[in-house]
């Protein structure tokens, strides 16, 4: 260590450890601890040396407000606890608020339609990730709720979109359907199907009526492999 360091270390120790006779009569509590350590003890004591909160301009407007000073919506300061102690009262007034919305929700909340997607075979090694980029998308103007995504298993160059009616009081049927890009982006029909085909990167609702893709060629060649498209959801 260096001279700097070693006067670096003592000015610390005299300065947060100097003996306090007025804390003797607490037990364990002869010197003053760090300043900052106190605040992260996990427990309900009070702090050895709590701040000095005098002319702190926040404490000062809560103070000469007489609307502020005794409202519900101000969480309660404890000068005396340590963060440890402030997080779980207010974990504690967040639960509360939110048990009874918790309890409503979930007892409006029902299965209304079940649709298989694909089957996987029963193994014991970890189930593989099929399910790929869901996109949720709400048409308010037709009360209409879509799904994008793509199964990786099944086929690269397909995108499926899920429809389901919001508005129950409308018999308006649920519907799944697949977008298979593979090599609709030929200039001729002479052109080999192999070597032009696409898959779906991304795929996102632009509007209610659009749906925006990144599609990637298969057989990349230099300028070729990225396609954005928009396409109508008629």
């Amino acid at each position: 260590m260096t001279q700097k360091d070693i006067t670096f270390v003592a000015d610390f120790l005299t300065e947060h450890f100097n003996e306090a006779p007025e804390l003797y009569n607490r037990k364990g509590k002869y010197f003053n601890v760090e300043r900052v350590g106190q605040y992260l003890k996990d427990e309900d004591d009070d702090l050895v040396s709590p701040p000095n909160t005098e002319g702190n301009q926040w404490f000062n407007f809560l103070k000469n407000s007489t609307h502020l000073k005794e409202s519900p919506l101000l969480f309660p300061y404890y000068p005396e606890k340590s963060l440890h102690f402030v997080k779980r009262q207010m974990e504690g007034v967040i639960d509360q608020c939110l048990q009874k919305p918790a309890d409503v929700i979930g007892k409006s909340v029902h299965q209304t339609v079940c649709m298989s997607l694909y089957k996987i075979s029963q193994s014991e090694d970890s189930t593989p990730r099929l399910f790929k980029l869901p996109f949720l998308w709400n048409d308010k103007t037709s009360n209409i709720h879509y799904v994008l995504f793509t199964i990786l298993e099944n086929s690269i160059s397909k995108i499926y979109i899920l429809r389901r009616n919001t508005d129950t009081s409308r018999s308006v049927s649920n519907g799944i359907l697949a977008v298979e890009f593979g090599n609709f982006l030929n200039n001729s029909i002479n052109e080999s199907s192999d070597s032009r085909c696409y898959s779906c990167l991304d795929a996102h609702f632009y509007d209610d009526e659009t749906v925006t893709v990144v599609l990637k060629e298969s057989v990349e060649q230099e300028g070729k492999e990225r396609v954005l498209a928009q396409l109508p959801l008629s």
